[in-house]
């Protein structure tokens, strides 16, 4: 008589994995349907856990999706000065212009202007890529006399791991907002979620702009270049006047004056020039033509005034002779 075979192994095992999996679906129904009744009882704090826990879970969620930042290689802003002498404005500036533009990079602000004595002056800004800044720096250098010079390098690599982590966790926190968003069921919940979501998009934007800003300050060199004319070469301090400038400085100065003497001439001309057409008229036509007043006979001068004349002196009586004195005859 035979006896029963056993099971064979393989339908045992398929025993045990249709009971696992019959235990698992009902678990995940049970899960389900706590996750549905809990969702509509929660409904109320979704704007509390959007307003406070939503940045935490939103960046502990964006830090384990990303994991630890990435090291970049190092950001740096170069900036340079240069001032320059040169033999023609125009040209250094088309040249400046060309091996920016050779480079890779553009000009940006410029400005010219003429001194006193006519001579032009430029300030030109230039951005050229920073892997070309060496290069472009020693060709300007080179370009004439160089009068002044600053290169300025700052790292901001810290700035730019700052600003893109920062962007990592804002955009991780606006869509947890936004995920709460769609299962919020009341009105109340949503507008208090849009006001947070609109502000968390700000803040979003601005670190954007940042980023924007540190790429281009650290993709691009900044080199500000100003042009001037070379001056006229003075004459050595030992140099004496001789005889030859003194007669020329002379005749410069007896020259000048016959100009200045010339100008005065010239301005004064035209008024001397109606003042005579002015005299004219009035002798050739106004003066023939005024009426005559009838002649007067001017009255006689009086003559000297009659002087008085003294009068007599009393004279005294005359004694009379004696016989032996001869009479006066008056």
């Amino acid at each position: 008589m035979r006896t029963p075979r056993s099971p064979r192994p393989v339908q045992a095992l398929a025993a045990v994995l249709l009971a696992a999996s019959l235990a698992l679906a009902g678990c995940s129904g049970a899960d389900d349907a706590g996750g549905s009744s809990g969702s509509k009882a929660d409904a109320g704090g979704f704007a509390r856990e959007g307003a406070s826990g939503g940045t935490a879970r939103g960046a502990d969620a964006a830090g384990r999706a990303t994991g630890t930042p990435r090291l970049t290689a190092s950001s740096i802003i170069r900036t340079a000065s240069l001032t320059v002498q040169v033999e023609d404005v125009p040209k250094a500036l088309d040249a400046a212009r060309a091996t920016a533009e050779n480079a890779g990079g553009y000009v940006g602000d410029e400005t010219t202007s003429r001194d006193s004595a006519g001579h032009e002056r430029t300030r030109v800004v230039l951005r050229v890529p920073t892997d070309q800044y060496d290069e472009v720096l020693t060709d300007l250098e080179g370009s004439g006399r160089l009068v002044h010079r600053t290169a300025k390098a700052r790292d901001v690599t810290d700035q730019v791991v700052d600003v893109d982590s920062r962007i990592r966790s804002q955009r991780a926190s606006v869509a947890r907002i936004r995920e709460l968003m769609d299962r919020a069921g009341k009105l109340s919940d949503v507008v208090t979620l849009e006001g947070e979501l609109s502000s968390r998009e700000a803040d979003l934007e601005a670190l954007l702009a940042r980023q924007a800003s540190l790429k281009d300050r650290t993709s691009l060199a900044t080199i500000t270049l100003s042009l001037s004319r070379t001056p006229a070469r003075k004459a050595a301090a030992d140099d004496s006047p001789g005889f030859v400038d003194a007669l020329t400085g002379g005749w410069h100065a007896f020259v000048t004056m016959l100009r200045w003497i010339a100008l005065a001439l010239g301005a004064v001309l035209p008024f001397a020039a109606l003042a005579a057409l002015l005299a004219l008229l009035w002798l050739r036509v106004v003066r023939p033509r005024l009426p005559r007043a009838a002649a007067v006979p001017a009255p006689a001068a009086p003559g000297p005034l009659p002087m008085a004349r003294p009068a007599p002196r009393p004279t005294a009586p005359r004694p009379a002779a004696g016989p032996d004195e001869p009479e006066e005859r008056g």
